[in-house]
């Protein structure tokens, strides 16, 4: 049987889980900790891991309690055209799931696919927030794979 995304990692616990050690690898990026280095907001992984886990196939955490996709997209538009750093926070994330020990290849490589997407995603906006639309729909990753 197949589960979502969400499901197969091991649901909200183990997203927080994931969201934490990204965190702590990007502020461990020369690259990645820039974003990071005007200080921390203490909801900050709590509010990534309810992204997320709604993007994965989860409850709509996200878009019930903090905000829409629309100002998380504003939120990280308006910087221009940043390739090396997309890559680098893909390699982080990889990386954390080493750390919280994502073995399973079907689910690390829709994992890595989703968070590559999403990513590129982030950047489609690359010259102002006022481009981003009001009404963007937080999309939801269509993958799924076997229960494990």
């Amino acid at each position: 049987m197949d589960v979502t995304v969400y499901e197969a990692l091991g649901g909200r616990a183990r997203v927080v889980e994931l969201a934490s050690a990204w965190h702590e690898r990007c502020l461990a990026d020369e690259i990645m900790n820039h974003p990071f280095s005007h200080g921390g907001d203490p909801h900050h992984i709590d509010r990534l891991a309810a992204y997320w886990s709604e993007q994965l196939g989860g409850p709509p955490l996200y878009t019930s309690g903090f905000a829409d996709e629309s100002f998380v997209v504003r939120m990280h538009s308006g910087n221009g055209v940043h390739e090396e750093m997309d890559q680098r926070a893909v390699a982080c994330f990889v990386q954390a799931l080493d750390d919280i020990g994502v073995t399973e290849a079907t689910l690390r490589d829709e994992l890595i696919r989703w968070f590559t997407h999403e990513t590129a995603e982030m950047s489609r906006y690359p010259h102002s927030p006022a481009d981003v639309p009001d009404d963007l729909p937080l999309p939801v990753w269509p993958g799924r794979v076997a229960s494990l």
